[in-house]
C-alpha cells in the first residue's frame, strides 16, 4: 500500500508538471550562460507565471533570425530574444512575428515606437583593449597600426554586423578603403562574441570588438581595472537589443506576459551586471557603481531600422571583397 501511495503521488506530481505551459525562447549563447542573465530571469519569471520557461541557445544574435526563417511556421520558438535594430525590419518582412502591446518609460538614446519588438537593453560597440595600450582614436589610425584585432562574422553575429554598419555609417563611400586597410589587422573572424572575447582574454589579439560597457564586467565582477574601451572620434554605433513574439506561438498570452515582464524591475535590474549592457528601463536602484567610469561616446551612430537592410547588403559586399583580397 505504501508503494501504491508513493506511485500515485509520483503520478500526480508528474501530471501537475506536465500541465505547466512551456514558453520557449530562442536567444544567443552568452544570454543563457551560467554568468549571463538567463538563469536569473528564468527563475524570476517562473516565480510569477506557474510555467516552464525554456531558453534555447541558437548561436549569436544574427543567427537567431536565420534559424527562425529556416524553421518558418514550424519553429518551436514562442519568442526570439536577441535581435537588434539592424535586423528588425528584415524580421518583420518574414511575416513570422506578431505585434505587441507593451508600453514603458524607456531610457534609450532614441525614441522607441516599434509595434513588433520590445527593447530590453542597449550599448555602444567599441574595441576593448588592455588599459596600458596606446589605443587608436579612429578606424584610420587602427588600420595604419600594427595592432591585431578579433572581430565577429556579420552573417552570424550582431556585433559583427554592427561593426559593418559602424564603418559604413562613419565613412560612407570610403568604407571599402577602410576595410582594405583593416584587413591585415584582423587575426580571425569568429562566429560569435563569446569566441572572440575569449581569444582576446587569452592574449591572441590586442583588441576585440565588443562594447563600451565590457570593461564594467572586469571592474565589478573581477575588481580588475586593466581593461578599457577605445573612444573613436568618428562616433560609436548604437545597438538596441530586442525581443519579439512569433505569430505562430501556441502560448500567445504567456508570450505577452514575458514581453511585459522584460520592462519590469525584476528583469531590468539583472541586465547591467549579467549582460553588461545598459538597461532599456533604468532600475529604481540606478546603475551599479563602476558604470560611471565607462567610455561615453561623443557621437552616437545609428541607421534607421527601415534603411538597415539596404545599408547592410552594401556594407557586407564591401567587407567580403576587402577580406578576400
Amino acid at each position: 500500500m505504501k508503494y501504491l501511495a508513493f506511485a500515485a503521488g509520483v503520478l500526480t506530481a508528474t501530471a501537475a508538471w506536465a500541465e505547466k505551459p512551456v514558453l520557449t525562447i530562442y536567444t544567443y549563447d552568452s544570454f543563457v550562460a551560467d554568468w549571463g542573465p538567463g538563469p536569473q530571469i528564468e527563475a524570476a519569471f517562473e516565480a510569477t507565471c506557474d510555467c516552464d520557461l525554456q531558453f534555447v541557445a541558437a548561436g549569436d544574435g544574427a543567427a537567431l533570425l536565420a534559424r527562425v526563417k529556416l524553421e518558418g511556421a514550424r519553429t518551436d520558438a514562442d519568442i526570439v530574444l536577441g535581435l537588434d535594430t539592424n535586423l528588425t525590419a528584415a524580421a518583420v518582412e518574414t511575416g513570422l512575428f506578431a505585434p505587441h502591446s507593451v508600453t514603458a518609460d524607456y531610457d534609450l538614446p532614441v525614441a522607441w515606437d516599434d509595434a513588433t519588438f520590445v527593447p530590453y537593453d542597449w550599448g555602444y560597440f567599441a574595441f576593448v583593449h588592455n588599459a596600458e595600450l596606446a589605443a587608436p582614436a579612429n578606424f584610420r589610425a587602427l588600420a595604419e597600426s600594427d595592432l591585431k584585432i578579433v572581430i565577429q562574422d556579420p552573417r552570424s553575429s550582431t556585433p559583427g554586423l554592427g561593426l559593418l554598419m559602424w564603418v559604413k555609417t562613419a565613412y560612407g563611400d570610403e568604407a571599402p578603403a577602410i576595410w582594405e586597410g583593416l584587413a591585415d589587422n584582423i587575426v580571425t573572424v569568429t562566429k560569435g562574441w563569446s569566441e572572440a572575447y575569449g581569444l582576446f582574454l587569452d592574449g591572441e589579439a590586442d583588441m576585440v570588438l565588443s562594447y563600451t560597457t565590457s570593461p564594467a564586467y572586469h571592474l565589478i565582477a573581477e575588481d580588475d581595472a586593466t581593461r578599457a574601451a577605445a573612444a573613436f572620434d568618428e562616433g560609436h554605433y548604437l545597438q538596441i537589443e530586442v525581443a519579439g513574439k512569433l505569430a505562430g506561438t501556441d502560448q500567445p498570452e504567456l508570450a505577452d506576459r514575458f514581453l511585459a515582464f522584460m520592462v519590469t524591475e525584476a528583469f531590468q535590474s539583472v541586465i547591467p551586471t549579467t549582460n553588461w549592457m545598459y538597461p532599456a528601463v533604468t532600475p529604481e536602484s540606478g546603475l551599479p557603481a563602476g558604470f560611471e567610469t565607462l567610455t561615453v561616446p561623443e557621437r552616437a551612430l545609428l541607421v534607421p531600422p527601415a534603411q538597415a537592410s539596404e545599408v547592410r547588403d552594401a556594407a557586407l559586399a564591401e567587407w567580403l571583397a576587402a577580406l578576400s583580397r
